[in-house]
């Protein structure tokens, strides 16, 4: 291991058991040296704007372009029926965007300018709270209020839905009416002429892709009349070469269905890639999937909900729905033909596990068969847990060490696997429709597992790659000095060789964003933006590190705390 003077760590496989003693002794002993600080998950203001923001150090002309970004926000209610409401998982945090304009100067020489600015998504979702005192629409994880008796309980499953869209950003999607006022004035410009947001559910949500003002929800069954089940998933996935945009709708009852689609991008149509239904098939929590040239791949991950997914409805929320982690409870997944409309070509199962966040998924093609075929191999690289607890550990209160909550939640998971790694399977395609029997067996093998802080979450990778074989892939991890992410990592997965940075202590990073550098040939040739919490001094700033070498370039400081986001795109200017 070294570390250089300007805050990078280059890792080798050498240095793993130091890393992992390192975390399990931080989790044994209930010692950390940081908890992320409140001011990144409540009370936090909106910026209109748009304000100026100080740059220091470089920014790169060609990164100009707009860096849109949502999350949660607000945490917290003041003042409702009940008093003070209290969110109580950081996924449930209000939603919340920001927008940073990177200008260049007109002769391109002269100094970057970066403009924020942010708003709330969800006003009419806390005067509700406010109104009623309590979180009456279904949640990711909120905690029943115990002064909230079961008649009330009840009656919320007839109170009007609240939705707070505040997971992933998506630009340009078709097939959506606008809900944009026409002939309005733009600011700095991008391609990007409409945004949408999207969580865990069927709906979709638009807003304004300069003032950031909310303009509406829409329905899938919008885009087709058989989309019509309430869960989705926040991770739609875009085809970079067409632009059509690939997502699943879920319909609940006694044999759920998964539909799996795509959204034209020429035409704004919608076809259904395949409807997926079984007996022994349960509803489950997914939050992304795969997609190759080819195909779209559907894990199904041991995240069942119970009662085949109505359990939701009672419980008011989906974390509380789902049945306790089993690992007998194998991953199925689907792989459904994308480009000749022949639905699921082919079935198989891994090892119990759950994952919020695919990474990229290839297609190889390996000559020299037993008989001279070509086999087409499928490999799926997604962010892997053993087990589902990380989800209980993204309580506020655990974040944050209120109460001793951290130790608590340590000493209940003591043997469970709390640390993601970056893991690709490897499923080699039948040449012939496999029958039941077959289908049953197969099974995927595991080629590739890099554990973190080699690996990361919130994974990025240079857009040229996705879809198609890859070197790089580029996260937020977490060292084990925090209860967060403390580290932006870049994996080498040729090597499995890893590059940090870290800031000064108390620095919180989110996801990286990759901006490739026009005519690069090299697909580490860019750079990385990423939102970043100094804890210490209660502020944020936008940090650019060079893609290569994952050392500094430059900054733009704000004087106030920016949200701890989820997901984010950078839009190039025009």
């Amino acid at each position: 291991m070294a570390v250089n003077a300007r805050g990078t760590i280059h890792r080798t496989l050498d240095d793993e058991s130091e890393d992992s003693k390192q975390q399990l002794d931080n989790a044994d002993k209930g010692i950390w040296k940081d908890w992320p600080n409140q001011a990144a998950f409540e009370g936090l203001e909106e910026h209109r704007g748009p304000l100026q923001l100080r740059v220091k150090g470089t920014i790169p002309p060609w990164a100009a372009g707009t860096l849109y970004r949502t999350g949660p926000g607000q945490a917290t209610v003041e003042g409702t029926s009940r008093g003070t409401h209290y969110v109580s998982h950081w996924f449930d945090g209000f939603a919340h965007t920001h927008k940073f304009d990177i200008i260049a100067s007109e002769d391109g020489d002269g100094p970057m300018t970066v403009v924020y600015s942010s708003r709330r998504q969800s006003d009419e979702y806390v005067a509700a709270v406010k109104k009623m005192g309590w979180r009456h629409s279904i949640s990711f994880g909120q905690k029943a209020d115990p002064c909230v008796g079961i008649f009330a309980k009840f009656m919320s499953l007839f109170v009007p839905r609240r939705l707070n869209n505040n997971v992933v950003v998506l630009p340009n999607f078709p097939g959506l009416p606008d809900r944009q006022p026409e002939n309005i004035a733009r600011g700095h410009r991008t391609g990007t002429s409409k945004v949408y947001l999207s969580t865990d559910n069927k709906y979709l949500q638009q807003v304004d892709p300069d003032s950031l003002e909310p303009l509406g929800f829409a329905d899938q069954a919008g885009l087709h009349p058989d989309l019509k089940g309430p869960l989705s998933c926040a991770h739609a996935q875009r085809d970079p070469e067409t632009g059509d945009w690939f997502n699943f709708n879920v319909a609940l009852g006694v044999k759920p269905t998964y539909r799996v689609f795509r959204v034209n991008a020429a035409t704004g149509t919608t076809d259904v890639l395949a409807s997926i239904s079984e007996p022994d098939l349960p509803p489950a929590y997914i939050h992304s999937f795969f997609l190759t040239e080819n195909y779209v791949v559907l894990c199904v991950p041991s995240t069942h909900f119970a009662w085949s997914g109505l359990s939701i409805a009672w419980q008011n929320n989906l974390l509380e729905a789902i049945k306790p982690f089993d690992k007998a409870r194998r991953c199925r997944w689907f792989v459904i033909d994308r480009r000749h409309a022949r639905g699921v070509v082919a079935r198989f199962s891994t090892p119990a596990a759950f994952f919020f966040h695919s990474v990229n998924a290839f297609e190889e093609c390996v000559a020299g068969g037993a008989g001279g075929e070509t086999r087409t191999y499928i490999n799926l690289d997604h962010s892997m847990y053993d087990t589902s607890d990380v989800m209980f550990g993204l309580y506020y209160d655990v974040i944050l060490n209120r109460e001793n909550a951290t130790e608590a939640y340590l000493d209940a998971n003591r043997d469970q696997n709390l640390h993601s790694r970056h893991v690709r399977y490897r499923f080699e395609m039948p040449l012939s429709a496999q029958t039941s029997q077959e289908a049953a067996s197969a099974v995927a093998e595991e080629v590739l597992s890099i554990p973190s802080p080699h690996s990361g979450e919130l994974s990025t990778i240079h857009p040229n790659h996705a879809g198609r074989p890859y070197r790089y892939a580029y996260g937020a991890c977490n060292r084990g000095l925090s209860t967060f992410m403390d580290s932006i990592v870049k994996t080498d997965l040729q090597t499995r060789e890893a590059s940090l940075w870290s800031g000064p202590r108390a620095h919180t990073p989110g996801e990286p964003v990759f901006v490739p550098r026009p005519g690069g040939t090299e697909e580490d040739d860019g750079v990385l933006l990423s939102v970043v919490l100094d804890g210490t001094a209660q502020a944020s700033y936008l940090l650019c590190l060079d893609a290569t070498t994952m050392e500094e370039m430059g900054r733009a400081e704000a004087e106030f705390p920016i949200a701890m986001s989820f997901h984010g795109f950078h839009a190039p200017a025009l």
